[in-house]
């Protein structure tokens, strides 16, 4: 059983929950098996969207995430519609990532209902397949979660492999099969490209996975940066990065502050060193795929006296615009308008994006999305140009201070 391990090199497993919040409901309530359930917003509104649908719902009724609840209602009108018990899928999270720990220590949490593991040295608990189908069985009988594992020399092609068969799926994904498996699938199906990345893609001539794999390594570059580099690398079936058992653990909070070059008492100013910090926060958190509900800001003033005030809100933020509102009320409501040495503001207990809910009514969502093409408009000018192409105030009175030597 070793040497067959180790012709492998290494082994690893990509676990995904299926459907996962519709099924940690169903494991509670075992009277919703065989009907169609989804978790969306209150059952007795017509407002929100669809946030996870189980697979009779998805597959039966063509209900799918991101759906209006009404559209959903209208294709099932005996859909089941639970409200989001966040408390519930934590706790049935933390349960399913103690049992994968019991094969091996080399655990990765992806998300709340996706994880990694490495079980190159497992070969004392059997082949790859059994081990496979041991994490499958004792999930289902014990915690009532059905889960599809890929298997596969890398992460990359692990998630992949985990994909292809749901519900309860188990796929080895091998480095010699990508030509005949992945190379003739659209782009916008591989892991680690969403629609915009895809539509860039497309613009040069790359539509399917096969001809990313082939393309020239310095167009990729100039296109995406080292982004594009990375997705060559795994479209031909090459990625080595580690099973990190502590990344899930690395973000917890993000945060940023500054020092000013001189006291402030202007609100004016520290309003625009507030909006400065929300920008650096949301870049970091957009890079780590992680939102948060609860900004926390820190305010120190000219005599080093320092307080640390905080909030949470019910939905889940990442834009820089939202944060920076959240700040700027907390700075109104605890400040004292003596004069401010240090601002900074932290976003608490990070999680994952897939995690977040956000009801968004028919009215609120077509302006929530006028506010993201704005944003998103704001951030390619600050890619193209530099974060210097739009000033704000306090930039301006920053370089000032500096062009000066001293404070104003």
């Amino acid at each position: 059983m070793e040497a067959t391990y180790q012709k492998r090199s290494r082994v690893i497993f990509h676990v995904d929950c299926n459907s996962f919040f519709a099924s940690c409901e169903i494991a509670r309530d075992p009277s919703l098996k065989g009907k169609a359930v989804v978790v969306a917003g209150d059952p007795k509104e017509r407002k929100g969207v669809v946030l996870a649908a189980n697979y009779i719902a998805k597959q039966r009724f063509g209900i799918y995430t991101t759906m209006p609840l009404w559209e959903a209602k209208k294709r099932c009108p005996q859909l089941v519609v639970l409200k989001p018990d966040f408390h519930l899928y934590r706790k049935i999270s933390e349960k399913v990532f103690q049992f994968l720990a019991t094969f091996t220590p080399v655990l990765e949490r992806a998300s709340i209902d996706e994880g990694y593991l490495d079980i190159t040295d497992c070969y004392s608990l059997g082949s790859p397949l059994d081990i496979a189908e041991q994490i499958q069985k004792e999930l289902l009988q014990t915690l009532h979660i059905p889960v599809s594992i890929g298997i596969a020399p890398n992460k990359f092609l692990a998630k992949m492999a985990s994909n292809m068969k749901k519900p309860l799926g188990i796929t080895v994904l091998r480095k010699r099969d990508v030509p005949k498996v992945l190379w003739p699938l659209p782009v916008q199906e591989m892991h680690g490209i969403g629609d915009k990345t895809a539509k860039k893609l497309n613009s040069i001539g790359i539509f399917t996975i096969g001809e990313l794999a082939k393309a020239e390594k310095v167009t990729l570059q100039n296109l995406l940066g080292i982004t594009g580099v990375r997705l060559k690398e795994w479209a031909n079936g090459i990625d080595p990065r580690p099973v990190d058992p502590e990344s899930g653990e690395k973000w917890k909070s993000i945060g940023s502050s500054t020092t000013l070059p001189r006291n402030v008492t202007e609100e004016r100013i520290l309003l625009e060193v507030l909006r400065d910090l929300a920008q650096s926060v949301s870049n970091r958190m957009k890079q780590k795929g992680v939102v948060s509900s609860t900004v926390q800001i820190m305010i120190r003033y000219s005599n080093f006296q320092t307080i640390t005030r905080s909030k949470t809100w019910e939905n889940p933020f990442q834009e820089a615009e939202e944060i920076f509102q959240r700040a700027v009320y907390l700075l109104k409501r605890h400040w004292n308008g003596n004069p401010v040495r240090l601002l900074g503001i932290t976003a608490v207990d990070v999680f994952d994006k897939k995690e977040a809910v956000k009801q968004l009514d028919l009215f609120h969502f077509e302006e929530e999305a006028k506010k993201e093409s704005l944003w998103n408009t704001i951030e390619r000018l600050q890619q193209k140009f530099g974060n210097s192409i739009i000033q704000r105030g306090y930039e301006l009175f920053r370089d000032k201070s500096d062009d000066n030597g001293k404070s104003l």
